[in-house]
């Protein structure tokens, strides 16, 4: 999947998608709003910013991102993957647009 940004799109990629036998599946390009990682991302750049002292440098940053990480709740991690069938519902309902997930 992808969010038909230009360079998901390149023929390179192309290329090596079928060469690997990988198919490509429709995706809207609202695709954040069906993406669980987004709402990854979120939940980590929440926890490091409550950091005190927060990251100074870049390997703080590395290094808080890292712990963060591996401190997230999996409970949210499985909320994440078993809202797909709720999310997707949602995005063909209204077309493709935005859905407030």
């Amino acid at each position: 999947m992808d969010d038909n940004a230009r360079t998901h799109s390149a023929a390179i990629v192309d290329d090596f998608l079928e060469s690997e036998g990988i198919a490509r599946m429709e995706w809207t390009t609202y695709s954040p709003d069906l993406n669980p990682i987004e709402n990854l991302w979120d939940a980590l750049g929440r926890a490091v910013y409550r950091r005190f002292p927060p990251p100074a440098t870049l390997r703080d940053l590395e290094i808080a991102l890292q712990e963060e990480w591996r401190l997230l709740d999996s409970a949210a991690v499985d909320h994440l993957l078993t809202s797909m069938i709720t999310r997707c519902t949602l995005c063909m309902k209204v077309k493709g647009a935005h859905i407030p997930y």
